[in-house]
């Protein structure tokens, strides 16, 4: 290994510590109560973001802990590096915001077209000054509503100044999102990420005082049904997945568990990271991603955190096995890309080096020689591309996401999305 991939190593093994981060936050709770202070959180709110639609729904509760302060910010959308597939991205957006707010339980206006770039700067002005009469918590919700369904009051300031001031604080805290928290150090991005808070405030004795539930939105698990155990033999799970990707790393157990209890087929869809296909992801995104994807590993049990970034010749030479796997072991094609992926993420082993790569096979179950012999096959660059245009094709663009049926969602957080078509499938089975 390189003395450059070694430090990069040890600095992520370092930001992504869980005993440092909870060093971080003793620290940070003793300066909080040193200077008597507020839970001090700072929100940042979107309008034109159907995730900030749902994330102001949660304010009131938030708002309703006690001893916290709550400093609510308008930003403009993310700038074109944090968004490189902005038409995507925003329909997408929609149609899942919409699919979230209705597995919540939340009432929503349609979302399905953008809003009204009239509408959204009236609410802006109404939104800047709910912030300036302390009214914000309560009224961000109902205002944000009114502007998806096209509601252009007049009155109010120009929320010009407002919308720069939040964005540049967005940026020097270290985000580039909408729907965002921000909590002594820490991000938490919209209603996917907010229970991560709401238990740190509840360990900090900040507890709800409304009577409202401790954890507004609990974190989704599999539910694996007993009576659909089985019962999609011969139906297809589609999984796109990145070897640089952490996120496919942490999702690929439980799409293993999603195949392997309702019987389904899992085809793993290998696409090139999306560097290397000309998507930037600069040093914020990646922080947080990298700060995010071990917070979310904890919470599946999983090893994370030693990072040989595998980018360039180890991707390329994983992906080459992975295609000679598949096309010969099923089962040992998804071992080798678990292995794969934890060797990168959680053990901080180089693809890039013989030895490195060689341990990722071995412990996948696969012959070594047959798998160094694959390395010369270039096919899976074109089994990439297509793989890459059946994914767009879906309405996807990035990594992880999943295809079963007529549903195809993007991201680990939603696969109850997928899960909930397995189950009506295999109701549906005889």
């Amino acid at each position: 290994m390189s003395l450059r991939r070694l430090l990069a190593r040890e600095a992520s093994r370092l930001v992504t510590s869980e005993h440092l981060n909870r060093l971080r936050r003793r620290i940070a709770e003793s300066r909080r109560r040193l200077r008597h202070r507020h839970h001090e959180i700072d929100y940042f709110h979107d309008i034109r973001d159907p995730y900030s639609l749902l994330a102001a729904m949660a304010l009131p509760a938030l708002a309703a802990r006690q001893g916290v302060l709550l400093r609510p910010h308008l930003v403009p959308p993310p700038p074109d590096w944090a968004a490189p597939e902005r038409a995507m991205l925003d329909a997408y957006a929609r149609k899942d915001a919409a699919s979230l707010a209705a597995h919540l339980g939340l009432s929503v206006p349609d979302l399905s077209a953008p809003m009204d770039e009239a509408a959204a700067r009236a609410g802006e002005r109404r939104l800047l000054r709910a912030i300036e009469d302390g009214s914000f918590a309560s009224s961000a919700a109902a205002i944000t509503a009114d502007a998806w369904q096209g509601e252009t009051p007049a009155g109010g300031s120009d929320a010009t100044a407002a919308l720069a001031a939040g964005a540049a604080l967005r940026e020097r805290l270290g985000h580039y999102l909408g729907a965002t928290f921000h909590y002594a150090g820490e991000w938490y991005w919209g209603l996917d990420r907010l229970h991560y808070l709401e238990h740190r405030l509840e360990d900090l004795g900040a507890r709800r005082r409304d009577g409202g539930p401790a954890i507004l939105h609990p974190r989704d698990s599999l539910r694996l049904p007993a009576r659909c155990r089985g019962r999609l033999t011969g139906q297809r799970l589609d999984l796109f997945l990145s070897f640089r990707s952490p996120y496919s790393y942490i999702v690929l157990p439980r799409v293993f568990a999603l195949a392997d209890h309702y019987g389904a087929d899992l085809d793993l869809r290998f696409v090139l990271p999306m560097v290397t296909r000309g998507l930037p992801v600069p040093a914020a995104k990646r922080l947080y991603i990298v700060r995010d994807t071990a917070r979310e590993a904890r919470s599946e049990a999983l090893p994370f955190g030693r990072i040989a970034d595998p980018l360039g010749e180890p991707v390329a030479r994983g992906l080459a096995i992975l295609a000679f796997a598949i096309k010969t072991d099923a089962a040992k094609a998804q071992a080798f890309a678990l292995s794969f992926l934890q060797g990168a993420f959680a053990d901080g082993i180089d693809a890039g080096t013989e030895a490195g790569l060689r341990q990722m096979v071995d412990r996948a179950g696969l012959d070594w020689n047959e798998a160094r012999a694959a390395l010369t096959d270039e096919g899976w660059r074109a089994t990439a591309e297509a793989n890459r245009q059946a994914m767009v094709d879906a309405g996807l663009w990035g990594v992880p996401s999943l295809h079963f049926g007529r549903t195809a969602t993007w991201g680990q957080d939603r696969l109850w999305l997928i899960e909930d078509a397995m189950i009506a499938a295999a109701r549906d089975t005889p």
